[in-house]
């Protein structure tokens, strides 16, 4: 079943979603920030998952796309426990979670809670502990006094806020400064144009990764956002062969 449904939560909100069963390991794709499962690279993922016969799971954030809610409310710990409820409700088995931008930074974090389900991690420009690295003093300073940031958008017309609770619940997640406890296979894509979250943020997380089985791949005119024909064919390619190895 691969339209549009919705999971309701307990405190009433409801998230939306798609799955499509098949075998596993299932894929479990995580958007970035204030994006949805519309986006190229989710449903380019999600037809080529069907075609394999893999199962996959797409959803949207709270506050985001379909799903209820307001995006000011949205932190990582929110998130990550709506992904969490979904693969308990959803999947059967292990599963490999593919993390675009802030996505890449929630994988970890749904990784890690995962413990023995987790097969392997796929990070797309991934941006873990960007509320450390990616905000001014001054900016942190705001956050922290309780006032939200706007960002200007280089993807629309709406300025990109970042509000007080994101901010706070982010330093309280940060990843990149100590060893993270994951052991399973990762494969990690960034572009070395990418305007938005530095390149070596990629080298940092693999550094940083407990696991041996890393492997980054660098696309020297990759942008952020990797949509590119030849960007998702890297991406299905690399997520084709991951599950491939571990079947």
């Amino acid at each position: 079943m691969s339209e549009v449904q919705f999971h309701p939560l307990p405190d009433g909100r409801s998230i939306a979603y798609r799955f499509a069963p098949g075998l596993g390991p299932t894929l479990v794709f995580l958007p970035g920030y204030m994006s949805d499962m519309a986006g190229g690279k989710a449903t380019a993922l999600f037809a080529d998952a069907q075609a394999r016969g893999q199962a996959c799971l797409l959803l949207d954030y709270s506050g985001c796309g379909l799903s209820e809610g307001d995006f000011a409310d949205g932190t990582l710990s929110r998130w990550r426990d709506e992904v969490l409820a979904l693969i308990d409700r959803l999947v059967d088995g292990s599963v490999i979670m593919i993390g675009s931008s802030m996505g890449g930074w929630l994988m970890l974090l749904v990784g890690q809670a995962l413990g023995s389900r987790l097969a392997g991690l796929v990070g797309i420009a991934a941006a873990p502990d960007f509320t450390e690295w990616g905000r001014s003093d001054t900016d942190k300073a705001k956050l922290a006094a309780g006032e939200t940031v706007y960002d200007e958008n280089p993807y629309g017309p709406e300025p990109t806020p970042m509000h007080p609770g994101f901010f706070a619940d982010g330093q309280a997640q940060l990843q990149l400064g100590d060893t993270i406890p994951i052991d399973v296979p990762v494969r990690l894509i960034h572009g070395q144009r990418d305007a938005d979250v530095p390149w070596e943020i990629s080298m940092r997380l693999a550094r940083a990764l407990r696991s041996d089985a890393v492997q980054v791949t660098l696309v020297k005119d990759g942008d952020h956002r990797l949509s590119r024909e030849q960007d998702i064919a890297l991406l299905l390619r690399t997520v084709a062969e991951l599950s491939e190895s571990l079947a």
